[in-house]
């Protein structure tokens, strides 16, 4: 594999590039007209403008990018997350071209990407479920007889779903009617399927989710877990590895569940499967990402293993070349992913010029970045900036990192979620380990991050005027001879 076309944009764009080249790979970009500035355009050796600023109109024309990858003689297409990273389609149309997709093959994709399909195919491999409906129902009197055989409260979500759309929470009978119904249009509206399914809803869950690489020689391996349960709107904020709650049994019945859903699906490349954990420590198979994660750098702080270069060694057709025994866990690592959103404002995005982006630097701090001073982000994609990753020999010491990294990173122009991340790197509840899924909910007061923001501020000013102060005495000191 000579040449690689990455087909997607930002960080993810760069992350990949950056392997690539490390590996003596040539790169090639592609770019809409809104991100022909972008750092990840420059960083390529070729870039190519596939269409105009809207994802339909550029990022998702699979043909389109197919097309340039032919012309230029591309061997492989990397498509990082989002956009046709798990669109079947587009996987099957570059193998029928002689252009490897980097990840897995296409029956894969399609297994995993309906929760229902998933879940058939892993039933035979004795992996826990949540209890529910293993049929996608859009009849609403049909689905409340369900609903209540189950028993209150109950999940409704979109079997074609992800990223928390057309998922609606039910606590009792006289709610489901409305809630089915608002859950069927926004499932429409997504994903062009109204088709739902109903489990039941487990009180206090961690999101769990365990990384898995296959190879085309039988080798499957777990690369532990990462803990993703301080979300908002059902999507992951903070991310770290590993989990402060599981012990070594738990982790290794979750690893080796994990593979087993690998199994399932013949899988290869780098996936990741997510588990529900209830209050008792009893874990629940969720879904199959069959692609890289957001949060894939924690695990690679955690292992030492460079998960973009294993996708493409695997690609290539190469073996795996260490054993399950060989992988270790060391020290910690946390992520956050730095948002253009305003979190004093119901983390609604707030895109604009990037007036100050300075990234922190140091020992232990990584950022995965797409950004640079001076850029507009743009309104038609997914308003992330960059990833923030701290690692540590303990929690701890990655948590205390992390603050001082949010602290040094300094941005004017957009409203982001940095002081969000330090709220929750301060929070007793995060510092303890004793958190779930509703974090946000029951700890997060967007006033409380108000009045600490100002309070910082003030400190600041007061810091300023100080030095201020002290500078005005030493400018008027006599010169000595």
């Amino acid at each position: 594999m000579k040449k690689i076309l990455v087909a997607n944009r930002g960080e993810i764009a760069l992350r990949v590039m950056k392997t690539a080249k490390k590996m003596g790979i040539k790169t090639v970009a592609v770019y809409s007209v809104a991100d022909r500035n972008a750092p990840h355009v420059k960083f390529a050796d070729e870039a190519v403008c596939i269409g105009e600023a809207p994802s339909n109109q550029s990022y998702l024309l699979g043909d389109k990018i197919i097309e340039v990858a032919k012309t230029l003689g591309v061997d492989g297409i990397h498509p990082g997350y989002g956009f046709l990273s798990e669109n079947a389609d587009f996987a099957e149309l570059a193998e029928k071209n002689n252009i490897t997709f980097i990840g897995p093959k296409s029956k894969a994709i399609k297994i995993m990407g309906s929760k229902l399909a998933a879940k058939d195919a892993v039933k035979a491999y004795n992996i826990p479920m949540v209890p529910g409906v293993d049929e996608a129902i859009t009849d609403v009197e049909k689905a409340k007889l369900i609903a209540k055989e189950i028993g209150f409260p109950i999940l409704i979500k979109a079997s074609a779903g992800g990223g928390g759309k057309g998922m609606r929470a039910v606590e009792n009978e006289a709610d489901f009617e409305s809630q089915m119904n608002r859950a069927i249009s926004e499932a429409v509206a997504a994903f062009g399927d109204g088709s739902v399914f109903i489990e039941k809803y487990v009180a206090s869950p961690r999101h769990i989710e365990i990384q898995v690489m296959a190879d085309s020689h039988g080798n499957i391996l777990y690369l532990f877990e990462r803990e993703c349960s301080i979300q908002r709107r059902h999507q992951k904020v903070v991310e770290e590895a590993p989990s402060a709650v599981l012990t070594p049994e738990i982790r290794k019945a979750m690893g080796e569940a994990a593979v087993k859903v690998a199994e399932s699906c013949d899988y290869l490349g780098a996936g990741t499967v997510e588990f529900l954990l209830d209050e008792n420590k009893n874990f629940y198979f969720l879904e199959m990402n069959t692609r890289l994660q957001v949060e894939h750098p924690v695990t690679e702080m955690i292992t030492g293993m460079d998960l973009v270069e294993m996708q493409i060694r695997v690609a290539r057709g190469e073996a795996l070349n260490i054993k399950q025994e060989d992988l270790k866990i060391n020290g910690h690592a946390m992520e956050l992913r730095v948002y253009a959103e305003d979190p004093l404002n119901d983390f609604l995005p707030n895109v604009g010029r990037l007036d100050v982006y300075q990234i922190p630097e140091g020992e232990g701090i990584r950022v995965d970045n797409g950004f640079e001073q001076g850029m507009d982000i743009p309104i038609y994609y997914d308003p992330m900036l960059s990833k923030l990753i701290t690692y540590g020999k303990t929690r701890e010491e990655a948590i205390q990192k992390m603050i001082e990294a949010i602290d040094a990173y300094h941005i004017e122009g957009v409203s982001t979620t940095l002081p969000f991340g330090k709220f929750v790197m301060e929070h007793e509840a995060f510092r303890s380990g004793n958190f779930d899924t509703h974090f946000v909910k029951k700890y997060y007061d967007s006033e409380v991050l108000k009045a600490q923001m100002l309070k910082e501020a003030e400190i600041a000013a007061y810091v300023a005027l100080k030095q201020y102060m002290e500078d005005q005495k030493v400018l008027r000191l006599p010169n000595q001879l």
